[in-house]
């Protein structure tokens, strides 16, 4: 596959871009210590996080799991911090609560050095804390971030009312894409044209003529749109396991992956997010397209270049399927491509 269709990540990175293709498992796992932590503690990794290492990173991901207990001390000495509480993991990063020198409740990440993690930093100093949690320090050679504490024990997914939590994921896009965009991210352009590329070759892995004929047709609908890429800063993952109650705000994004583009290529996640809670409506579709209506009203998007992006979402994910051996267009897919094209 062509490295731009994932903004370069190949190897141990594919193996951890299962979160942003979902959208809805990216939610922290708690890894409760039952004792008192100070900093000279060794540090427990939580094992899914060792795993996903090991089998994604091989080598290299091991070692960087067997040097973190170091890190994370080297940090909490550097930054003058102390242990705050029991550690967290995701597929990809390590949080582990901490107190500034002052009692600041603040949090420390750790990931694997990537390029992922030097467009989030960028996209973190770029907005500044607006409706972003709030970077307090970096590592830039280790990619270690020093975070504003949030509760991650709360998401947005914990809003029972499905229009009010959209409507706090269409403020705070819209507050996200308001930023200028700074030097040093990729552009959807140059991403986008590299799936459309990547079709012709891709497209016979799929068994169904029907699948095969949807690819096609999305990527003739990216194609069209590739030469207007836009300008914005984009979160890429913004769904309610990423949004976290907070002190300063009642809610702030985490976790971006930033690249400069079209604010509709930002819709997918917001769609897609709670997949599992939209089935159980029966009309999954119908929720999928009250989403799309409420998200490009509030953003005053164009409605056709928005599904339009979006279908590029649904054409990236689609690829990375294929390339992990899959035959057939997942069917929550499918339902996003028939509630947009609905009149």
């Amino acid at each position: 596959m062509n490295h731009c269709i994932t903004q370069g990540r190949r190897g141990f990175a594919d193996g951890l871009r299962g979160a942003r293709r979902r959208s809805r498992g990216g939610r922290p796992i708690p890894c409760v210590r039952k004792f008192p932590m100070s900093s000279s503690d060794h540090i427990h990794v939580p094992d899914g996080l060792a795993e996903s290492y090991s089998r994604s990173g091989g080598e290299e991901g091991r070692a960087w799991i067997a040097g973190l207990p170091a890190l994370v001390a080297r940090c909490v000495d550097r930054w003058e911090l102390k242990r705050d509480g029991g550690v967290r993991s995701g597929e990809a990063s390590l949080v582990v609560p901490v107190l500034r020198a002052d009692g600041t409740r603040a949090a420390l990440k750790l990931q694997m050095p990537r390029e992922e993690t030097t467009a989030a930093l960028i996209g973190l100093r770029a907005w500044g804390g607006d409706g972003m949690v709030r970077l307090l320090d970096h590592d830039e050679e280790s990619s270690t971030m020093l975070l504003e504490r949030l509760d991650g024990s709360r998401t947005l997914a914990s809003v029972e009312d499905d229009d009010e939590a959209m409507g706090v994921l269409a403020g705070l896009l819209n507050r996200l894409h308001s930023v200028p965009a700074p030097p040093g991210l990729r552009g959807l352009g140059e991403i986008a044209g590299a799936m459309v590329e990547e079709v012709p070759s891709a497209v016979d892995s799929l068994a169904d003529p029907e699948d095969r004929s949807r690819l096609r047709g999305w990527a003739s609908a990216v194609a069209e749109l590739v030469g207007e890429p836009g300008d914005r800063v984009l979160h890429w993952d913004l769904h309610y396991e990423n949004v976290l109650a907070a002190e300063r705000e009642p809610w702030l994004a985490i976790d971006p992956e930033p690249l400069v583009g079209d604010p509709g290529f930002d819709l997918w996640p917001a769609l897609d997010t709670g997949w599992e809670r939209i089935e159980a409506t029966g009309d999954a579709r119908r929720v999928v397209r009250r989403r799309f209506d409420l998200l490009t009203e509030a953003l005053e998007l164009d409605r056709g270049r928005a599904a339009g992006w979006t279908l590029a979402r649904l054409l990236q994910n689609t690829l990375w399927d294929i390339e992990d051996g899959l035959t057939a267009i997942a069917p929550s897919q499918i339902a996003v491509a028939e509630a947009l094209a609905k009149p």
